[in-house]
């Protein structure tokens, strides 16, 4: 049977790879859609809790997953929610006949990939120590993908990349098994747009681009995502499919690097930067807001702009703007670090030895989401100054393990009390934000504009 007609009566298989903050929603939309779908994930911890019926992930209700699932037997979570979900929205198109028992299933297995129609690949796409793009998640799993690749299925990328990855390096491995692309799989990318615990818009409400190495790719990736988006936006390659994601995270970087600048800047001047933002958005025309903040965090934001102004040395340009806006948010926590220290100086005390809470470990208000957080790069420089750090976090009760901050791995999130010398505010959870920190009495460093008022202990930075 012809792939767009298995899609439009929800009998294809849909493969989803990486089981987090990007393919986690994606699972949870074809499901609803009644498709069933296998989550592959190299994490067994995140295969048995999703197999269990749990979500990892706070902010993510994975409810239509489990349904009258058998859960933690791994035999598959059944969702009754698909029959009732799929026809929510007129401009998703609906299936002619639907999939009688629309199931999912977690597994470390990926030899279940050659079951799959669609295949998409949603991992990690981080930098190496040298600030240079490390895709040994995409062209590993990629390998991966070349061992079970059999004839029609649709490969999709969903991880930020570099323009060529998909129709140049993933292409290339796939091809070896002496299939094309175009010919006997179909190859595309399609930018995830995810924005952790947004309550304006979700996964189904933000258009999705979509580029094929061929127009017939196209057509299959479009099909497939237009089951779950409310609008695709196809574009004619998978080069501005993948330009574009990076456009996106660039214009935010430079123009947070801008408020990051002028906010040391204002300081020193005595002007309130959040004030001044408040009043220029009230112009209607020709001003967008952005935020300062202790340094940029989220896996997008942080990272992307690198991704381009390495493939750029390919075509001996240099970046020069992308580069200065990544050398002014970087250089954040380091701002910080010294409005730290002044606060410190001013009440009599030495930055070493000194007790310090840090509030908010997340990168973002009200989720648990703390990769690339600037507040992992808080802590380490506030402890190799000889500071003693603690942290408190509503979201993330324990820290987890990362690529990055392994070491700080089991420390737990204390109470806030004025039992410390300094508070440091890095996050702006709405829990902080009723905290009556004058009757702490001791230095207040907030990065966020979380405290209302003003007071000689208090410190904007």
């Amino acid at each position: 049977m012809d792939l767009i007609k298995k899609i439009g009566n929800r009998s294809a298989k849909i493969g989803v790879i990486g089981l987090g903050y990007v393919g986690l929603p994606l699972i949870i939309e074809f499901v609803k859609k009644g498709f069933s779908v296998t989550g592959f994930d190299i994490d067994r911890t995140k295969v048995d809790f999703l197999n269990a019926g749990k979500s990892y992930i706070k902010h993510i209700d994975i409810t239509p997953l489990t349904g009258r699932g058998q859960g933690a037997k791994g035999k598959g979570l059944q969702t009754k929610a698909a029959s009732s979900s799929a026809a929510s929205h007129s401009k998703i198109k609906q299936p002619a006949t639907r999939n009688p028992q629309p199931v999912f299933t977690a597994t470390t297995d990926f030899s279940l990939l050659k079951n799959m129609d669609c295949i998409l690949i949603c991992v990690p796409t981080p930098l190496s120590k040298n600030r240079e793009p490390d895709m040994t998640y995409v062209f590993n799993t990629t390998k991966t993908i070349a061992q079970y690749l059999k004839k029609g299925q649709l490969i999709i990328l969903e991880s930020t990349t570099y323009p060529g990855t998909t129709d140049e390096d993933m292409r290339a491995i796939l091809e070896k098994t002496g299939l094309k692309a175009g010919k006997d799989f179909l190859l595309a990318f399609s930018p995830e747009r995810e924005d952790p615990a947004n309550k304006d818009f979700s996964l189904r409400t933000v258009p999705k681009v979509v580029g094929g190495y061929t127009r017939a790719c196209l057509r299959a990736a479009q099909a497939l995502y237009d089951t779950i988006v409310i609008k695709t936006v196809p574009v004619s390659s998978t080069k501005v499919a993948e330009a574009t994601k990076l456009l996106e995270n660039i214009y935010r970087s430079i123009n947070i690097a801008l408020v990051n600048e002028l906010k040391i800047l204002f300081d020193r001047m005595g002007i309130n930067i959040w004030e001044v933002i408040e009043a220029a958005k009230t112009k209607p025309f020709g001003f967008q807001p952005f935020y300062p903040g202790p340094g940029l965090g989220g896996h997008c934001i942080p990272l992307d702009p690198f991704y381009l102004s390495w493939k750029a040395h390919e075509y001996e340009f240099s970046t020069k703007f992308i580069e200065l806006a990544g050398e002014i948010n970087t250089s954040m926590p380091d701002y910080v670090v010294s409005k730290v220290m002044k606060a410190l100086n001013d009440v009599g005390k030495p930055i070493k030895g000194a007790k310090i809470l840090i509030l908010g470990l997340a990168y973002k208000a009200n989720i648990d989401d703390d990769r690339e957080s600037p507040s992992y790069r808080l802590i380490e420089k506030l402890e190799e100054l000889g500071a003693q750090v603690r942290y408190n976090d509503p979201y993330i009760p324990v820290i987890r393990k990362s690529r990055e901050y392994a070491k700080y791995a089991g420390r737990k999130s204390v109470k806030i009390s004025g039992n410390y010398d300094c508070i440091l505010i890095a996050t702006a959870h709405d829990e902080y934000k009723d905290i009556d920190f004058k009757s702490f009495n001791i230095p207040i460093v907030d990065t966020r504009a979380v405290v209302k008022g003003k007071s000689k202990l208090f410190y904007s930075a």
